[in-house]
């Protein structure tokens, strides 16, 4: 099956379909002239704690800003321990590090790929502070018991698959989300009256009022602008999560009728997986994503290394072997196109030429 080459995402379509409501945002915010914080911010953060099922929803710069914001609301710091995934985007243990705290990884269900709940509350031990799960690739996680110790959700890749059931959420905008941006973008929803008044303290530094800093803070806030143009996309985002639930059931029933070695395995199957990613665990993942890429097909390796073994967490002490799942997700995951724009037709193209690999 031959045909045009098949994007891994089309955010020019997603603008196209949406370009009227995202011009009269951006012109909006022009003609009020206030391009940080305002009513934009506020209209949006009121809008998105509805979405997310939380009380409080407090715009930032980036989804990395959101959980360090997240995690120093909470009082993580030096000393602390957070027990977290070794199988996410390297945000979700440097947000932990930044604050001097130390991140302590326990590996993963090899079917989600979520981290194993049981593992992580059998890690908590004096010194944890937190318990940071990440719905990776918008599969929900479930939530680790352990008695009070607080949850904070990584939750940068899931909106839409579930409500907040932690202590807080870390969302992340970036332009390949499923809510994207025009550029960096986040926020941290949460139902914690404290917490929201601590990240929105945060964000700005700890002024409060202006120019009176009562704590030490960092410059987290959002613009006016994607502020704006998340308004416009967001009363889509169920249509656009539910073009993505069906891509992801073309997907399993290509895979069903096509030979293909019974080792690649497709995602597990959860009603609520909002499908920001549709990620395969596939036998000679390197060489077929070779093959793919000279087809035309744009595939992404989420992720190469796992977080336990990247070089500038040597001094934790994990070594190869340590976490076992997670560096065989590592091996054998790959990223293949799924977003609203693509089509059945480059989907069987996908599929087929999978199958024409392992042939």
């Amino acid at each position: 099956m031959t045909g045009a080459r098949v994007p891994f995402v089309d955010i020019t379509a997603e603008i196209a379909w949406l370009r009227e409501d995202i011009d009269a945002a951006i012109a909006r915010v022009l003609d009020q002239g206030r391009l940080i914080g305002g009513p934009e911010v506020e209209r949006f953060e009121a809008e998105l704690a509805a979405c997310a099922g939380a009380s409080h929803a407090i715009g930032v710069s980036s989804g990395s800003d959101a959980l360090l914001s997240a995690l120093w609301a909470l009082g993580v710091g030096r000393g602390d321990e957070v027990v977290t995934t070794p199988f996410s985007f390297f945000a979700t243990a440097g947000a932990i590090w930044r604050l001097g705290a130390r991140p302590v990884f326990v590996d993963i269900d090899p079917a989600s790929l979520t981290l194993d709940p049981n593992r992580a509350a059998a890690a908590v031990g004096g010194r944890t502070r937190a318990l940071l799960p990440v719905h990776i690739f918008g599969h929900p996680a479930p939530i680790p018991s352990a008695g009070d110790t607080p949850v904070i959700e990584d939750a940068a890749q899931s909106l839409g698959a579930a409500p907040l059931r932690g202590r807080a959420a870390a969302l992340s905008f970036f332009p390949t989300k499923n809510l994207g941006a025009l550029g960096d973008a986040g926020a941290v929803v949460t139902s914690d009256p404290s917490v929201a008044e601590r990240v929105t303290l945060l964000r700005a530094h700890g002024a409060q009022p202006k120019y009176h800093h009562q704590i030490v803070g960092g410059n987290f806030r959002l613009d006016a602008l994607h502020a704006a143009v998340l308004r416009a996309k967001l009363p889509h985002l169920e249509r656009f999560t539910a073009a993505r639930r069906a891509r992801a059931r073309r997907y399993r029933e290509l895979f069903e009728a096509a030979p293909v070695p019974p080792e690649l395995r497709l995602p597990a199957h959860d009603e609520r997986h909002v499908y920001n990613q549709f990620v395969v665990r596939a036998p000679l993942r390197d060489p077929l994503a070779r093959h793919l890429a000279a087809a035309g097909i744009a595939t992404e390796v989420y992720y190469p290394v796992p977080l336990h073994l990247q070089p500038c967490f040597a001094e934790l002490g994990y070594r190869e072997g340590s976490l076992p799942e997670a560096e065989a997700a590592c091996r054998e995951a790959l990223a293949l196109p799924i977003h609203p724009a693509i089509t059945g037709e480059m989907q069987a193209r996908v599929v087929d030429e999978i199958a024409r690999f392992y042939l």
